[in-house]
């Protein structure tokens, strides 16, 4: 049995604010927002999955493999969820850390936070101060448990598609990370976040 969590790159959305397509290929300083969340989850797990749909082969060059949604239409990012966990568990991996591939900038020790921070039940969530609500959840920013999976299999085909409303009926713990110059849970869902995040890149050392 795998005790290390494996990484599972969340891409599998529909970019529509960008125009369609995968916006995780698009180009950041040398490379693309993708391999800028390859890189800062790498070193966190013990091997790394991208979640995507369609033909797989436009990720070749990437190196990692890629696993579809199992649950038919676009159930949104507890399909990809629970397409991780499924791969893991062929893996003998006992927990899945789930990223965004729009969010290039996570922290560094997101990992080993998630796991200090973890409920009885397993799963644990980041967030970041919010002057209005405390805190801002993060969803797809989660350590998940494996033995999880076939009771997630059974609220996506009942119909439930919020990942909080099943993460809290598990009791999931959150884990508060800090906010400095930016947020480091920034996502890139518009041409003007990308300008943003090019300048995030060159001046915030990220």
């Amino acid at each position: 049995m795998m005790t290390e969590p494996l990484g599972v790159i969340l891409a599998g959305g529909q970019s529509s604010r960008m125009g369609g397509g995968d916006k995780c290929l698009l180009p950041l300083g040398q490379g693309t927002l993708l391999s800028h969340v390859i890189e800062r989850l790498r070193p966190q797990v013990g091997g790394m999955a991208l979640n995507a749909n369609g033909d797989p082969a436009r990720f070749s060059d990437f190196g990692l493999p890629v696993v579809g949604d199992t649950i038919a239409g676009f159930a949104g990012p507890l399909a990809g969820v629970l397409a991780g966990l499924d791969w893991a568990a062929a893996r003998g991996a006992t927990q899945v850390v789930t990223v965004a591939a729009d969010t290039p900038f996570f922290p560094a020790d997101l990992v080993s936070c998630l796991q200090a921070g973890t409920g009885a039940s397993g799963l644990a969530m980041a967030a970041t101060p919010d002057p209005a609500r405390g805190l801002s959840r993060h969803p797809t920013f989660a350590l998940w448990p494996v033995s999880l999976r076939d009771d997630l299999r059974a609220a996506l085909s009942g119909g439930l598609r919020k990942v909080v409303l099943w993460t809290d009926r598990h009791g999931c713990a959150t884990v508060p990370f800090p906010v400095a110059a930016f947020d480091p849970f920034f996502n890139v869902n518009t041409p003007d976040d990308m300008a943003r995040a090019r300048d995030i890149l060159a001046g915030a050392g990220a």
